[in-house]
Protein backbone atom coordinates (compact mmCIF):
# COMPACT_ATOMS: atom_id res chain seq x y z
CA UNK A 1 0.00 0.00 0.00
CA UNK A 2 2.89 2.88 0.73
CA UNK A 3 4.21 1.64 -2.52
CA UNK A 4 1.30 2.63 -3.80
CA UNK A 5 1.02 5.72 -2.17
CA UNK A 6 4.39 6.89 -3.05
CA UNK A 7 3.93 6.15 -7.24
CA UNK A 8 0.84 7.97 -7.02
CA UNK A 9 2.56 11.26 -5.10
CA UNK A 10 5.55 11.21 -7.67
CA UNK A 11 2.97 11.16 -10.48
CA UNK A 12 0.69 13.73 -8.75
CA UNK A 13 4.41 15.64 -9.11
CA UNK A 14 3.92 15.83 -12.47
CA UNK A 15 0.81 17.64 -12.24
CA UNK A 16 1.99 19.60 -9.66
CA UNK A 17 5.03 20.74 -11.70
CA UNK A 18 2.82 22.31 -15.41
CA UNK A 19 0.42 23.94 -12.72
CA UNK A 20 3.17 25.65 -10.75
CA UNK A 21 5.08 26.78 -14.03
CA UNK A 22 1.87 28.92 -15.01
CA UNK A 23 1.74 30.93 -12.60
CA UNK A 24 4.85 32.75 -10.78
CA UNK A 25 5.13 34.98 -8.46
CA UNK A 26 7.80 35.25 -5.29
CA UNK A 27 7.21 36.49 -1.70
CA UNK A 28 9.89 37.01 0.56
CA UNK A 29 8.50 37.86 4.83
CA UNK A 30 10.63 40.01 7.80
CA UNK A 31 9.11 40.09 11.01
CA UNK A 32 10.01 43.02 13.25
CA UNK A 33 12.58 41.60 14.93
CA UNK A 34 14.36 40.68 12.30
CA UNK A 35 14.34 44.66 10.91
CA UNK A 36 16.48 46.98 11.44
CA UNK A 37 14.26 49.67 12.55
CA UNK A 38 11.53 47.22 14.07
CA UNK A 39 9.09 47.04 11.12
CA UNK A 40 7.58 44.34 9.78
CA UNK A 41 8.37 43.66 5.74
CA UNK A 42 6.82 41.80 2.78
CA UNK A 43 7.53 41.57 -0.79
CA UNK A 44 5.38 40.63 -3.51
CA UNK A 45 6.27 40.44 -7.29
CA UNK A 46 3.00 39.69 -9.55
CA UNK A 47 5.05 37.96 -11.98
CA UNK A 48 2.54 37.35 -15.38
CA UNK A 49 3.84 37.89 -19.13
CA UNK A 50 0.26 39.09 -19.69
CA UNK A 51 -0.27 41.38 -16.28
CA UNK A 52 -0.28 45.35 -16.78
CA UNK A 53 1.81 47.13 -13.94
CA UNK A 54 -0.12 49.50 -12.55
CA UNK A 55 -1.15 50.74 -8.68
CA UNK A 56 -4.47 49.79 -7.30
CA UNK A 57 -6.72 52.39 -5.47
CA UNK A 58 -10.12 51.61 -3.55
CA UNK A 59 -11.20 54.70 -1.00
CA UNK A 60 -12.90 53.86 1.88
CA UNK A 61 -16.99 53.67 1.51
CA UNK A 62 -20.04 53.70 3.44
CA UNK A 63 -22.70 50.90 1.52
CA UNK A 64 -26.79 50.60 2.38
CA UNK A 65 -27.95 47.49 3.70
CA UNK A 66 -28.27 44.71 0.85
CA UNK A 67 -25.77 46.24 -1.32
CA UNK A 68 -24.28 43.48 -3.66
CA UNK A 69 -20.70 43.54 -4.90
CA UNK A 70 -19.42 41.99 -8.51
CA UNK A 71 -17.00 39.63 -7.96
CA UNK A 72 -14.32 39.21 -11.05
CA UNK A 73 -11.91 36.62 -11.96
CA UNK A 74 -7.91 38.93 -10.57
CA UNK A 75 -6.02 36.80 -13.67
CA UNK A 76 -8.93 36.81 -16.61
CA UNK A 77 -11.70 39.82 -15.67
CA UNK A 78 -14.10 36.83 -15.68
CA UNK A 79 -17.65 37.09 -13.47
CA UNK A 80 -17.72 34.64 -10.96
CA UNK A 81 -21.17 36.41 -9.17
CA UNK A 82 -22.26 38.85 -6.22
CA UNK A 83 -21.88 38.60 -2.99
CA UNK A 84 -23.18 40.77 0.03
CA UNK A 85 -20.96 43.91 0.34
CA UNK A 86 -20.21 44.86 4.26
CA UNK A 87 -21.26 48.57 5.16
CA UNK A 88 -18.13 49.92 5.30
CA UNK A 89 -15.00 49.06 3.22
CA UNK A 90 -11.44 50.19 4.13
CA UNK A 91 -9.46 52.35 2.28
CA UNK A 92 -6.79 49.93 -0.31
CA UNK A 93 -3.60 51.13 -2.20
CA UNK A 94 -2.22 48.67 -3.76
CA UNK A 95 -2.19 45.47 -1.28
CA UNK A 96 -2.08 47.40 1.60
CA UNK A 97 -4.68 49.18 3.30
CA UNK A 98 -5.06 52.39 5.44
CA UNK A 99 -4.19 50.17 8.82
CA UNK A 100 -1.01 48.85 7.72
CA UNK A 101 -2.35 45.36 6.63
CA UNK A 102 -0.78 44.23 3.60
CA UNK A 103 -1.42 40.93 1.51
CA UNK A 104 0.79 38.95 -1.15
CA UNK A 105 -0.04 35.90 -3.05
CA UNK A 106 1.69 32.90 -4.87
CA UNK A 107 0.11 30.65 -6.87
CA UNK A 108 1.33 26.75 -6.13
CA UNK A 109 -1.61 24.88 -8.15
CA UNK A 110 -1.61 21.89 -6.18
CA UNK A 111 -3.85 19.12 -7.02
CA UNK A 112 -5.22 18.66 -10.67
CA UNK A 113 -8.76 18.24 -9.49
CA UNK A 114 -8.90 20.78 -6.43
CA UNK A 115 -7.97 23.58 -8.90
CA UNK A 116 -9.24 26.94 -10.76
CA UNK A 117 -13.06 26.19 -11.90
CA UNK A 118 -12.99 22.79 -10.03
CA UNK A 119 -15.83 23.66 -7.61
CA UNK A 120 -19.10 24.76 -9.05
CA UNK A 121 -20.64 27.40 -7.79
CA UNK A 122 -17.46 28.83 -6.18
CA UNK A 123 -17.93 32.79 -6.43
CA UNK A 124 -14.12 33.87 -4.84
CA UNK A 125 -10.81 33.35 -6.31
CA UNK A 126 -7.29 34.24 -5.18
CA UNK A 127 -7.29 38.02 -6.09
CA UNK A 128 -10.56 38.91 -5.05
CA UNK A 129 -9.74 37.20 -2.09
CA UNK A 130 -7.05 39.56 -1.09
CA UNK A 131 -8.68 42.91 -2.27
CA UNK A 132 -12.20 42.03 -0.52
CA UNK A 133 -10.03 41.19 2.81
CA UNK A 134 -7.86 44.71 2.44
CA UNK A 135 -10.76 46.26 2.51
CA UNK A 136 -12.85 44.37 5.37
CA UNK A 137 -9.82 43.59 7.77
CA UNK A 138 -7.71 45.49 10.21
CA UNK A 139 -4.96 43.07 11.22
CA UNK A 140 -3.59 39.78 10.38
CA UNK A 141 -5.73 37.97 12.56
CA UNK A 142 -8.74 39.41 11.30
CA UNK A 143 -7.57 38.92 7.71
CA UNK A 144 -7.47 35.05 8.20
CA UNK A 145 -11.08 35.28 9.74
CA UNK A 146 -12.09 37.01 6.60
CA UNK A 147 -10.41 35.14 4.14
CA UNK A 148 -11.26 31.94 5.65
CA UNK A 149 -14.66 32.74 6.14
CA UNK A 150 -15.50 34.06 2.37
CA UNK A 151 -14.11 30.67 0.46
CA UNK A 152 -16.29 28.85 2.96
CA UNK A 153 -19.35 30.87 2.38
CA UNK A 154 -19.53 31.39 -1.32
CA UNK A 155 -16.70 29.18 -2.63
CA UNK A 156 -12.68 29.33 -3.56
CA UNK A 157 -12.51 29.11 -7.41
CA UNK A 158 -8.86 29.42 -7.99
CA UNK A 159 -6.11 26.83 -7.44
CA UNK A 160 -3.73 26.44 -4.30
CA UNK A 161 -2.06 29.35 -2.97
CA UNK A 162 -0.03 30.33 -0.55
CA UNK A 163 -0.42 34.51 1.21
CA UNK A 164 1.74 36.29 2.65
CA UNK A 165 -0.50 38.43 5.56
CA UNK A 166 1.44 41.17 7.71
CA UNK A 167 0.25 44.03 9.69
CA UNK A 168 2.32 46.31 12.11
CA UNK A 169 2.89 43.75 15.10
CA UNK A 170 2.57 40.41 13.12
CA UNK A 171 3.28 38.37 9.71
CA UNK A 172 1.56 35.10 8.86
CA UNK A 173 1.32 33.15 5.94
CA UNK A 174 -1.70 31.28 4.95
CA UNK A 175 -1.60 28.47 2.36
CA UNK A 176 -4.76 27.37 0.99
CA UNK A 177 -6.44 24.84 -1.63
CA UNK A 178 -9.84 24.01 -2.91
CA UNK A 179 -12.07 20.88 -2.29
CA UNK A 180 -12.74 20.73 -5.96
CA UNK A 181 -16.58 19.66 -6.60
CA UNK A 182 -18.88 18.61 -4.95
CA UNK A 183 -18.37 20.47 -1.37
CA UNK A 184 -17.98 23.68 -0.82
CA UNK A 185 -14.71 26.40 0.36
CA UNK A 186 -11.05 25.36 1.03
CA UNK A 187 -8.51 23.57 3.23
CA UNK A 188 -5.78 25.37 4.85
CA UNK A 189 -3.11 26.24 7.63
CA UNK A 190 -1.72 29.69 9.14
CA UNK A 191 1.05 29.90 10.92
CA UNK A 192 2.67 33.00 12.21
CA UNK A 193 6.04 33.56 11.97
CA UNK A 194 7.85 33.96 14.86
CA UNK A 195 9.25 37.50 15.64
CA UNK A 196 13.08 37.65 14.69
CA UNK A 197 12.94 35.13 11.66
CA UNK A 198 12.42 35.30 7.71
CA UNK A 199 10.13 33.06 5.75
CA UNK A 200 9.41 32.84 2.17
CA UNK A 201 7.53 31.11 -0.73
CA UNK A 202 7.89 30.70 -4.30
CA UNK A 203 4.72 28.87 -6.13
CA UNK A 204 5.37 26.02 -3.89
CA UNK A 205 3.41 25.30 -1.06
CA UNK A 206 5.76 25.09 2.26
CA UNK A 207 3.80 24.47 5.66
CA UNK A 208 4.75 21.05 6.14
CA UNK A 209 3.51 19.44 9.51
CA UNK A 210 1.85 21.40 12.17
CA UNK A 211 0.54 21.90 15.89
CA UNK A 212 -2.77 20.43 15.99
CA UNK A 213 -3.10 20.73 20.14
CA UNK A 214 -2.05 23.05 22.71
CA UNK A 215 -2.72 26.50 23.84
CA UNK A 216 -0.87 27.88 20.36
CA UNK A 217 -3.38 26.05 17.67
CA UNK A 218 -6.89 26.59 17.17
CA UNK A 219 -9.00 24.66 14.50
CA UNK A 220 -11.68 26.47 12.04
CA UNK A 221 -14.50 25.36 14.69
CA UNK A 222 -12.66 27.09 17.55
CA UNK A 223 -12.35 30.65 15.12
CA UNK A 224 -13.41 33.24 17.80
CA UNK A 225 -10.29 32.39 19.91
CA UNK A 226 -8.06 33.27 17.23
CA UNK A 227 -7.03 36.89 18.58
CA UNK A 228 -5.99 35.23 21.65
CA UNK A 229 -2.09 36.34 20.70
CA UNK A 230 -0.49 33.08 22.44
CA UNK A 231 -2.61 31.20 19.31
CA UNK A 232 -0.04 31.07 16.29
CA UNK A 233 -1.25 28.23 14.62
CA UNK A 234 -5.00 28.13 12.73
CA UNK A 235 -5.94 25.09 10.34
CA UNK A 236 -9.32 23.90 8.83
CA UNK A 237 -10.90 21.33 11.18
CA UNK A 238 -11.59 19.03 8.14
CA UNK A 239 -7.78 20.11 6.88
CA UNK A 240 -6.62 16.11 7.24
CA UNK A 241 -9.92 14.21 7.52
CA UNK A 242 -10.50 15.97 3.97
CA UNK A 243 -7.30 14.60 2.68
CA UNK A 244 -7.98 10.84 3.98
CA UNK A 245 -11.26 11.35 2.34
CA UNK A 246 -9.50 12.12 -0.53
CA UNK A 247 -7.07 9.46 -0.26
CA UNK A 248 -4.72 11.54 -0.59
CA UNK A 249 -3.20 10.70 3.07
CA UNK A 250 -3.36 7.32 4.71
CA UNK A 251 -6.49 6.61 6.55
CA UNK A 252 -4.47 5.13 9.28
CA UNK A 253 -1.80 7.92 9.09
CA UNK A 254 -0.65 9.55 11.75
CA UNK A 255 -2.08 13.02 12.32
CA UNK A 256 0.68 14.43 13.70
CA UNK A 257 2.80 13.58 10.64
CA UNK A 258 0.79 14.90 8.28
CA UNK A 259 1.60 17.35 6.17
CA UNK A 260 -0.13 20.13 4.19
CA UNK A 261 2.22 20.86 1.52
CA UNK A 262 3.47 17.52 0.95
CA UNK A 263 -0.11 15.99 0.79
CA UNK A 264 -1.88 18.94 -1.09
CA UNK A 265 1.25 20.18 -3.46
CA UNK A 266 4.18 17.20 -3.52
CA UNK A 267 7.60 18.46 -4.10
CA UNK A 268 9.11 17.42 -7.62
CA UNK A 269 11.77 18.52 -9.91
CA UNK A 270 10.58 21.84 -10.97
CA UNK A 271 9.03 22.52 -8.02
CA UNK A 272 12.59 22.84 -6.29
CA UNK A 273 13.97 23.88 -9.04
CA UNK A 274 12.26 26.52 -10.71
CA UNK A 275 10.59 27.76 -7.51
CA UNK A 276 11.79 26.21 -4.06
CA UNK A 277 15.28 28.07 -5.33
CA UNK A 278 14.10 31.62 -5.12
CA UNK A 279 13.07 31.18 -1.53
CA UNK A 280 16.93 29.73 -1.11
CA UNK A 281 17.97 32.66 -2.63
CA UNK A 282 17.16 34.85 0.00
CA UNK A 283 17.74 32.29 2.96
CA UNK A 284 21.11 32.34 1.64
CA UNK A 285 21.08 35.93 1.60
CA UNK A 286 21.02 35.91 5.25
CA UNK A 287 22.22 32.82 6.97
CA UNK A 288 25.28 31.30 6.72
CA UNK A 289 25.27 27.45 5.58
CA UNK A 290 22.59 27.18 3.89
CA UNK A 291 24.57 25.28 1.04
CA UNK A 292 23.58 22.38 2.77
CA UNK A 293 19.74 22.87 1.30
CA UNK A 294 21.28 24.31 -2.56
CA UNK A 295 21.17 20.02 -3.83
CA UNK A 296 17.46 19.97 -2.49
CA UNK A 297 17.08 23.40 -4.39
CA UNK A 298 18.82 22.10 -7.69
CA UNK A 299 15.93 19.45 -7.91
CA UNK A 300 17.42 16.94 -5.98
CA UNK A 301 14.06 15.68 -3.93
CA UNK A 302 14.32 12.81 -1.62
CA UNK A 303 11.35 11.32 -0.69
CA UNK A 304 9.74 8.92 2.26
CA UNK A 305 7.73 5.78 1.45
CA UNK A 306 4.56 8.25 1.82
CA UNK A 307 5.81 10.75 -0.71
CA UNK A 308 7.04 12.76 1.50
CA UNK A 309 10.35 14.68 0.24
CA UNK A 310 12.73 14.60 3.17
CA UNK A 311 15.07 17.19 2.24
CA UNK A 312 13.27 20.31 2.19
CA UNK A 313 14.24 23.99 4.05
CA UNK A 314 12.46 24.93 7.24
CA UNK A 315 9.83 27.23 6.80
CA UNK A 316 10.82 30.04 8.78
CA UNK A 317 14.83 30.76 9.50
CA UNK A 318 16.70 33.48 12.26
CA UNK A 319 19.19 35.48 9.97
CA UNK A 320 22.91 36.45 11.06
CA UNK A 321 22.24 40.54 11.24
CA UNK A 322 19.01 42.72 10.83
CA UNK A 323 17.76 43.78 7.65
CA UNK A 324 16.99 46.93 6.25
CA UNK A 325 14.38 47.82 3.96
CA UNK A 326 16.88 48.55 0.75
CA UNK A 327 18.33 44.94 1.49
CA UNK A 328 14.70 43.91 1.27
CA UNK A 329 14.79 44.93 -2.23
CA UNK A 330 17.45 44.14 -3.17
CA UNK A 331 16.63 40.54 -2.20
CA UNK A 332 14.16 40.96 -5.01
CA UNK A 333 16.67 40.97 -7.76
CA UNK A 334 18.46 37.61 -7.33
CA UNK A 335 19.68 35.99 -10.39
CA UNK A 336 21.32 33.54 -8.73
CA UNK A 337 23.96 35.47 -8.65
CA UNK A 338 27.44 33.73 -7.21
CA UNK A 339 26.00 29.81 -7.23
CA UNK A 340 26.77 27.54 -9.95
CA UNK A 341 23.25 28.26 -11.73
CA UNK A 342 24.15 31.97 -12.03
CA UNK A 343 22.42 32.92 -15.28
CA UNK A 344 24.63 35.90 -16.32
CA UNK A 345 27.68 33.00 -16.99
CA UNK A 346 26.25 30.53 -19.03
CA UNK A 347 26.07 30.71 -23.03
CA UNK A 348 22.07 31.42 -22.47
CA UNK A 349 23.36 34.85 -21.39
CA UNK A 350 25.20 35.33 -24.88
CA UNK A 351 27.79 37.87 -25.48
CA UNK A 352 26.65 40.49 -23.04
CA UNK A 353 25.75 38.23 -19.81
CA UNK A 354 22.19 38.49 -20.11
CA UNK A 355 20.96 36.84 -16.69
CA UNK A 356 17.74 36.29 -18.44
CA UNK A 357 15.87 33.27 -20.82
CA UNK A 358 12.83 34.14 -23.04
CA UNK A 359 10.44 31.77 -22.44
CA UNK A 360 9.49 28.95 -22.29
CA UNK A 361 10.94 27.89 -19.34
CA UNK A 362 11.96 23.52 -20.11
CA UNK A 363 12.92 22.83 -24.03
CA UNK A 364 14.33 19.72 -25.72
CA UNK A 365 17.21 18.71 -27.77
CA UNK A 366 17.32 15.55 -29.95
CA UNK A 367 14.41 14.20 -27.44
CA UNK A 368 15.89 15.41 -23.91
CA UNK A 369 14.03 17.71 -21.75
CA UNK A 370 16.39 20.74 -20.67
CA UNK A 371 15.27 23.81 -18.40
CA UNK A 372 16.31 27.81 -17.94
CA UNK A 373 16.86 28.79 -14.31
CA UNK A 374 14.27 30.80 -13.24
CA UNK A 375 15.03 33.46 -10.91
CA UNK A 376 13.57 35.77 -8.68
CA UNK A 377 13.81 38.75 -10.93
CA UNK A 378 12.29 37.88 -14.11
CA UNK A 379 11.23 39.66 -17.03
CA UNK A 380 7.18 39.07 -16.60
CA UNK A 381 6.96 40.75 -13.39
CA UNK A 382 3.95 43.32 -14.12
CA UNK A 383 4.35 45.10 -10.90
CA UNK A 384 6.15 44.24 -7.00
CA UNK A 385 6.34 45.76 -3.88
CA UNK A 386 8.04 46.10 -0.23
CA UNK A 387 4.74 46.89 2.00
CA UNK A 388 6.62 48.09 4.91
CA UNK A 389 4.00 47.80 8.51
CA UNK A 390 5.91 50.68 11.61
CA UNK A 391 3.69 50.20 14.92
CA UNK A 392 5.61 53.32 15.97
CA UNK A 393 3.31 55.68 13.94
CA UNK A 394 -0.08 56.59 13.63
CA UNK A 395 -1.60 53.39 10.45
CA UNK A 396 -1.97 56.55 7.86
CA UNK A 397 2.17 57.60 8.54
CA UNK A 398 3.22 53.49 9.59
CA UNK A 399 2.17 51.83 6.61
CA UNK A 400 4.56 52.22 3.20
CA UNK A 401 4.12 50.09 0.10
CA UNK A 402 7.09 50.44 -1.69
CA UNK A 403 5.88 50.30 -4.96
CA UNK A 404 7.65 49.62 -8.37
CA UNK A 405 6.52 48.19 -11.77
CA UNK A 406 8.53 45.68 -14.39
CA UNK A 407 11.54 43.51 -13.90
CA UNK A 408 12.34 44.61 -9.98
CA UNK A 409 15.98 44.12 -10.77
CA UNK A 410 15.44 47.09 -13.18
CA UNK A 411 12.57 49.05 -11.51
CA UNK A 412 12.66 51.66 -8.56
CA UNK A 413 10.57 51.47 -5.25
CA UNK A 414 9.08 54.59 -4.58
CA UNK A 415 6.96 55.17 -1.22
CA UNK A 416 3.45 55.01 -1.37
CA UNK A 417 2.39 55.92 2.19
CA UNK A 418 -1.07 53.51 2.61
CA UNK A 419 -3.11 56.57 4.14
CA UNK A 420 -3.13 58.27 0.44
CA UNK A 421 -6.20 58.95 -0.47
CA UNK A 422 -4.68 59.32 -4.52
CA UNK A 423 -2.18 57.39 -6.34
CA UNK A 424 0.52 58.77 -9.21
CA UNK A 425 -1.34 59.64 -12.66
CA UNK A 426 1.60 57.48 -14.50
CA UNK A 427 0.70 54.43 -12.17
CA UNK A 428 -2.76 54.62 -12.11
CA UNK A 429 -5.47 52.08 -13.51
CA UNK A 430 -6.64 53.13 -17.03
CA UNK A 431 -3.23 54.97 -18.22
CA UNK A 432 -2.62 52.24 -20.72
CA UNK A 433 -3.08 48.65 -21.39
CA UNK A 434 -1.09 45.69 -22.04
CA UNK A 435 -1.12 46.54 -25.76
CA UNK A 436 -1.80 50.14 -25.76
CA UNK A 437 1.44 51.78 -25.48
CA UNK A 438 1.51 55.51 -23.77
CA UNK A 439 4.49 56.79 -22.79
CA UNK A 440 2.79 58.74 -19.91
CA UNK A 441 2.29 55.46 -17.83
CA UNK A 442 5.27 54.08 -16.03
CA UNK A 443 5.20 51.07 -16.84
CA UNK A 444 5.81 51.08 -20.47
CA UNK A 445 8.38 53.80 -19.30
CA UNK A 446 10.09 51.03 -16.97
CA UNK A 447 9.79 48.50 -19.91
CA UNK A 448 11.17 50.78 -22.52
CA UNK A 449 14.67 51.15 -20.17
CA UNK A 450 14.72 47.51 -19.19
CA UNK A 451 13.89 46.08 -22.58
CA UNK A 452 16.91 48.30 -23.86
CA UNK A 453 19.55 47.10 -21.22
CA UNK A 454 18.41 43.30 -22.07
CA UNK A 455 19.99 43.66 -25.20
CA UNK A 456 23.74 44.87 -23.58
CA UNK A 457 23.15 43.87 -19.94
CA UNK A 458 26.79 43.81 -18.71
CA UNK A 459 26.80 47.35 -20.60
CA UNK A 460 23.52 49.15 -19.56
CA UNK A 461 22.00 47.45 -16.21
CA UNK A 462 25.21 48.88 -14.44
CA UNK A 463 23.65 52.22 -15.30
CA UNK A 464 20.48 51.36 -14.47
CA UNK A 465 21.44 50.00 -10.81
CA UNK A 466 23.15 53.11 -10.14
CA UNK A 467 20.87 55.26 -10.41
CA UNK A 468 18.27 52.99 -9.16
CA UNK A 469 20.27 52.96 -5.78
CA UNK A 470 20.67 56.46 -5.92
CA UNK A 471 17.06 56.81 -6.06
CA UNK A 472 16.20 54.74 -3.53
CA UNK A 473 18.24 55.51 -1.09
CA UNK A 474 16.96 59.66 -1.75
CA UNK A 475 13.40 58.15 -1.21
CA UNK A 476 14.43 56.59 2.12
CA UNK A 477 16.30 59.84 2.83
CA UNK A 478 12.84 61.40 2.47
CA UNK A 479 10.53 59.78 4.28
CA UNK A 480 12.42 60.24 7.55
CA UNK A 481 11.48 63.71 7.16
CA UNK A 482 7.95 62.83 5.99
CA UNK A 483 7.56 61.18 9.02
CA UNK A 484 8.62 63.25 11.40
CA UNK A 485 6.29 66.18 9.40
CA UNK A 486 3.31 64.00 9.49
CA UNK A 487 2.93 62.30 12.61
CA UNK A 488 3.18 65.91 13.94
CA UNK A 489 0.94 67.16 12.09
CA UNK A 490 -1.67 64.05 12.89
CA UNK A 491 -1.72 65.71 16.72
CA UNK A 492 -3.61 68.70 15.39
CA UNK A 493 -5.03 68.40 12.24
CA UNK A 494 -5.26 64.88 11.01
CA UNK A 495 -6.97 65.20 7.21
CA UNK A 496 -3.96 67.81 6.82
CA UNK A 497 -1.51 65.09 7.33
CA UNK A 498 -3.18 62.79 5.13
CA UNK A 499 -3.60 65.06 2.62
CA UNK A 500 0.54 65.71 2.79
CA UNK A 501 1.54 62.00 2.56
CA UNK A 502 -1.17 61.91 -0.40
CA UNK A 503 0.90 64.67 -2.03
CA UNK A 504 4.26 63.31 -0.97
CA UNK A 505 3.56 59.75 -2.63
CA UNK A 506 1.72 61.22 -6.19
CA UNK A 507 4.89 63.43 -6.40
CA UNK A 508 7.74 61.58 -5.89
CA UNK A 509 5.66 58.30 -8.29
CA UNK A 510 5.07 60.88 -11.37
CA UNK A 511 8.28 62.64 -10.86
CA UNK A 512 10.00 59.44 -10.89
CA UNK A 513 8.62 58.33 -13.99
CA UNK A 514 9.60 61.60 -15.67
CA UNK A 515 12.92 60.96 -14.49
CA UNK A 516 13.08 57.90 -15.86
CA UNK A 517 11.35 59.00 -19.19
CA UNK A 518 14.39 60.82 -19.78
CA UNK A 519 16.96 58.59 -18.28
CA UNK A 520 15.56 56.37 -21.74
CA UNK A 521 16.94 58.76 -23.65
CA UNK A 522 20.10 59.42 -22.27
CA UNK A 523 21.25 55.67 -22.47
CA UNK A 524 19.68 55.23 -26.25
CA UNK A 525 21.93 58.29 -26.84
CA UNK A 526 24.92 56.53 -25.02
CA UNK A 527 24.51 52.87 -26.20
CA UNK A 528 22.79 53.08 -29.74
CA UNK A 529 24.67 51.13 -32.64
CA UNK A 530 26.52 49.00 -30.08
CA UNK A 531 28.58 51.75 -29.52
CA UNK A 532 29.72 53.66 -26.02
CA UNK A 533 29.56 57.13 -26.43
CA UNK A 534 30.57 59.64 -24.21
CA UNK A 535 30.35 63.54 -23.74
CA UNK A 536 33.20 65.96 -24.18
CA UNK A 537 32.80 69.15 -22.64
CA UNK A 538 29.38 70.75 -24.89
CA UNK A 539 30.51 69.63 -27.78
CA UNK A 540 28.89 67.10 -30.38
CA UNK A 541 31.81 65.20 -30.70
CA UNK A 542 31.46 62.39 -28.10
CA UNK A 543 34.40 60.44 -27.24
CA UNK A 544 33.36 57.17 -28.39
CA UNK A 545 33.98 53.13 -27.20
CA UNK A 546 33.41 49.68 -29.44
CA UNK A 547 33.45 47.25 -26.97
CA UNK A 548 32.49 44.20 -29.38
CA UNK A 549 32.35 40.85 -27.89
CA UNK A 550 34.32 38.92 -25.04
CA UNK A 551 36.97 36.73 -25.30
CA UNK A 552 35.04 33.61 -24.75
CA UNK A 553 32.66 34.82 -26.96
CA UNK A 554 34.97 35.56 -29.70
CA UNK A 555 36.40 31.44 -28.90
CA UNK A 556 32.65 30.25 -29.48
CA UNK A 557 32.23 31.89 -32.62
CA UNK A 558 35.65 30.36 -33.90
CA UNK A 559 34.68 26.86 -32.51
CA UNK A 560 31.00 26.97 -34.45
CA UNK A 561 31.74 28.84 -37.77
CA UNK A 562 35.48 26.68 -38.46
CA UNK A 563 37.33 28.61 -41.24
CA UNK A 564 34.17 30.58 -42.83
CA UNK A 565 34.82 34.17 -40.76
CA UNK A 566 39.33 33.50 -41.25
CA UNK A 567 40.76 36.01 -43.34
CA UNK A 568 43.69 34.96 -44.89
CA UNK A 569 46.11 36.78 -46.58
CA UNK A 570 47.67 40.57 -45.18
CA UNK A 571 44.83 42.64 -43.85
CA UNK A 572 45.06 46.45 -43.54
Amino acid sequence: MKKIYAIASLLLAIIVFSTTTSQACTNYLVTRGASTDGSNMITYAADSHVLYGELYFRPAADWAEGTMIDVYEWDTGKYLGKIPQVPHTYSVVGNMNEFQLAIGETTYGGRSELGTGKQEGALIDYGSLIYLTLQRAKNAREAIKVMTELVENHGYYSSGESFSISDKNEIWILEMIGKGNGEKGAVWVARMIPDGYVSGHANQARITTFPLEGKNSISSDKMDKIFNPEVTNVYAKDVISFAKEKGYYPKDGKNKEFSFSDTYAPVDFGAARFCEIRVWSFFNDVKEGMDKYFDYCKGKVEHDDKGYATNRMPLWIKPDNKINVLEVMDFMRNHLEGTELDMAKDMGAGPYGNPYRWRPLTWKVDGVTYCNERATATQQTGFSFVAQSRNWLPDAVGGINWFGVDDAASSVYFPMYCGSTRVPKSFAVGNGKMMEFTNKSAFWVFNQVTNFAYTRYNAIHPEIAKKQKALEKKYLSFTKIIDLAAEGMFKTDEAAAVEFLTDFSCNQGDNLTDEWREFYGYLFAKFMDGNIKEKDGNNQNPKMKQPGYSKEFYETIVKTTGDKLKMSGDSH
